[in-house]
């Protein structure tokens, strides 16, 4: 896997990003079965997802930048893993990199920021849903310490056909 990962900074995500993250976002949501979202959002529609990962605290939104131009070529996220108050120390990660900047290792600058930064938090579990087949996505998480825990099968319809997902989990 080539490296330029001098050549990239992470930093926490702000308003100002919301068109560049939406576009990233999109693409998956057009072109994959990545998310089960199937319908391109607006970046007024994704605002309320923004301003859900603030600075700090365990709801973390970090985007890679290229340097010079501050390009956005991805970002991670940890959210709520679920709404009930019993399910607050654990989160739900995601990575999401721009389609021309794959194989940079933009995903492994990403989540070893994300997982930093949730150190200092009181979060318990971080749970990852990967739509299958995605080999990428899979070694990534293994890489930082998820398990495989399960697989819902066929639990998303998308493009006229079910998808399975595998969930991995990581003790924080």
């Amino acid at each position: 896997m080539p490296s330029d990962h001098a050549e990239v900074q992470v930093r926490p995500g702000f308003e100002g990003d919301l068109d560049a993250l939406t576009a990233i976002y999109n693409h998956y949501v057009r072109e994959t079965a990545i998310t089960f979202d199937t319908a391109s959002f607006t970046p007024e529609e994704r605002r309320p997802w923004l301003l859900s990962h603030p600075e700090d605290g365990p709801h973390r939104l970090m985007v890679a930048t290229e340097p010079q131009s501050q390009r956005i070529l991805g970002y991670a996220t940890s959210s709520p893993y679920r709404p009930k108050p019993a399910y607050v120390t654990s989160v739900e990660t995601s990575v999401y990199v721009a389609p021309d900047a794959g194989r940079r290792g933009i995903g492994t600058l990403l989540y070893d920021a994300l997982f930093r930064a949730l150190a200092g938090e009181d979060v318990h579990r971080a749970y990852a849903g990967i739509a299958q087949p995605n080999e990428a996505s899979t070694r990534l998480h293994e890489r930082f310490g998820f398990r495989y825990v399960g697989t819902y099968g066929e639990v998303g319809r998308k493009f006229g056909r079910y998808w399975d997902v595998a969930w991995y989990e990581k003790r924080l």
